[in-house]
């Protein structure tokens, strides 16, 4: 019998209004286990884009965000130079069955300026990604 492709899903969460609607929209299915990833990037020889205590406080406020909604979810916080190699890290850590995520929208340039993360999350992943639709006020 295959694997079951929502048996632990790696969540990403960027901040706390994110991890909440994210965490909304993933309620909206059956799943397994779940483990929420903040990834605190790091500089790589320049400097941070923001302090570290910053950024560690953002990942706890995520965190506690989407523990509101999913509390038996497991969180791991990250420290890499690009935040789409510290949720493969994540991933792979855990031995995720996919990566789920709610894309952020922005316009086209935005998308284009940033290098569009979604994308790169999608076409470099080593293992299925899932995409989850905006939740609509209920």
């Amino acid at each position: 019998m295959p694997d079951s492709l929502t048996a632990h899903l790696v969540v990403p969460v960027a901040d706390d209004e994110d991890a909440r609607a994210t965490a909304a929209a993933l309620r909206a299915y059956e799943f397994g286990n779940v483990t929420a990833v903040h990834v605190v990037e790091k500089g790589g020889g320049t400097p941070d884009k923001i302090p570290l205590e910053q950024a560690e406080q953002r990942a706890e406020e995520a965190f506690e965000a989407f523990l509101d909604v999913i509390p038996d979810a497991e969180t791991e916080l990250s420290y890499n130079t690009d935040v789409i190699n510290g949720v493969f890290d994540v991933a792979a850590a855990v031995s995720a069955s996919a990566i789920a995520f709610r894309p952020r929208g922005g316009s086209r340039l935005t998308q284009f300026l940033s290098g569009d993360t979604a994308l790169t999350l999608v076409t470099e992943s080593d293992r299925p990604v899932i995409a989850l639709p905006e939740q609509l006020d209920e």
